[in-house]
């Protein structure tokens, strides 16, 4: 039997989380979308202790060691579950926050992906000692979006072959300013180790925050999102230590598999269905605050009437709440599997696309409803809608996750189906 009772553990941090979303975030979510360039301390001060005191890695996966329970029976991994949950209700009190959260993010779940279990201990292990401190990834570039196999950052080995030394920009990297500037934050940057081997070449690297050659050189003006950073990181004769590069550094060239490609893809794997659980975070912000509004003014959604007899706005909040539990079914298939071990490449791609849609219209039909008051800055509405349009955008857009459930769904190549 299918048993979808939430584990007591992530149960405890979802309450904890949900008290900090409405007592901590949403105070503060207007002040910070107004001020951009306003790095959010009195937030992070505040949340860093209470991460380290439960356990540090609470917005990283867990360490894949086999768990057990109090009778010492094994129990099922429980990581990405749980972060798809945590990063649910963080996003549920406010998404430009979370991204500020501190913790090992998309750059942590690059590291769980495709590093080996020494590198894990390694890297990962650091969020939850000393000061705050954060990971991010940096794919996208100038010259391609969404092609992530065009990438043309390089990564070529020193002289003596104790070292990587990378080359290149990347650009859109979220959380980028704070993991490559604090104390012993990292990038997870992908680049090319042969550009001849196409595809197979990719490989990612960690480069430390403060390495001499890489430098933030922008941050973006956003529509949503805004207190997080997006920023744009140039590589200028970079040197990493050779253990930096996550897996095997072996490339076979004219190797079908593109195994560094599926490093990559890899990643998507993990981080696409985390995506997915902040959109609808943002869905379910926007469903619960509108609902709740509208029954104070006398509006009670009926449940069990025929829909010809229900009114237009309660037919809208159904259909409302219908995709944003269809979305996360999704969501909790594609992070059950992950933990399992599993191939998951069509459900993550299939919960970013449904959540990155219900995200959107969920949050555009709340201010549809609310009318004048959800449109204006005098609640916290227009701001959902803002901050849930990048999801359908970043970890790939709706286009390219629609491209991959298709392609696997009907037996096709990438370069049969463009």
């Amino acid at each position: 039997m299918i048993d979808f009772e939430i584990p007591a553990p992530i149960k405890r941090q979802v309450q904890f989380i949900t008290m900090l979303g409405e007592q901590v975030m949403r105070p503060v979510a207007r002040y910070y979308d107004e001020h951009e360039t306003e790095r959010p301390w009195d937030y992070i001060n505040l949340i860093w202790p209470t991460i380290r005191e439960r356990g540090g890695r609470s917005f990283s996966v867990d360490d894949g060691k086999e768990q057990t329970d109090k009778e010492g029976k094994p129990r099922p991994r429980i990581g990405y579950l749980m972060l798809a949950h945590v990063v649910e209700a963080l996003s549920w009190g406010d998404a430009g926050l979370y991204l500020c959260t501190p913790g090992g993010a998309l750059g942590g779940a690059a590291v769980d992906a495709t590093g080996t279990p020494e590198q894990k201990e390694r890297f990962l292990k650091r969020f939850g000692e000393g000061e705050p401190k954060w990971a991010a990834m940096a794919m996208t570039e100038p010259h391609c979006g969404s092609d992530t196999a065009a990438i043309r950052t390089t990564a070529r080995l020193s002289e003596d072959g104790t070292e990587w030394i990378l080359n290149g920009e990347k650009i859109f990297v979220t959380g980028g300013l704070m993991a490559a500037k604090e104390s012993r934050g990292f990038v997870v940057v992908w680049a090319t180790v042969d550009p001849s081997a196409g595809r197979a070449g990719m490989k990612p690297f960690v480069v430390e925050a403060g390495t001499p050659g890489m430098t933030v050189t922008k941050l973006e003006h956003k529509h949503g999102i805004r207190a997080s950073d997006t920023a744009a990181i140039v590589f200028n004769d970079c040197r990493i230590p050779y253990d930096n590069i996550l897996g095997s550094p072996e490339v076979v060239k004219g190797d079908t598999e593109h195994k560094g490609f599926k490093g990559a893809m890899k990643t998507f794997d993990a981080t696409r269905p985390l995506v997915a659980a902040s959109a609808l975070g943002i869905a379910r912000a926007s469903l619960e605050f509108t609902a709740a509004y509208l029954k104070e003014r006398g509006v009670k959604v009926r449940y069990g009437v025929a829909p010809h007899l229900q009114t237009a706005v309660e037919r809208d909040l159904i259909h409302m709440e219908m995709q944003h539990r269809a979305g996360w079914l999704l969501v909790l298939k594609a992070v059950t599997k992950m933990d399992a071990g599993e191939e998951n490449a069509l459900e993550a791609s299939m919960a970013k696309v449904k959540a990155g849609q219900v995200a959107t219209y969920v949050s555009q039909k709340a201010v549809e409803l609310l009318g004048p008051e959800g449109y204006s800055c005098k609640l916290l509405v227009e701001k959902w809608m803002r901050d849930a349009r990048i999801n359908d955008i970043y970890e790939g857009t709706g286009q390219i996750n629609r491209l991959i459930v298709a392609r696997r769904l009907l037996g096709y190549t990438s370069r049969e189906l463009r």
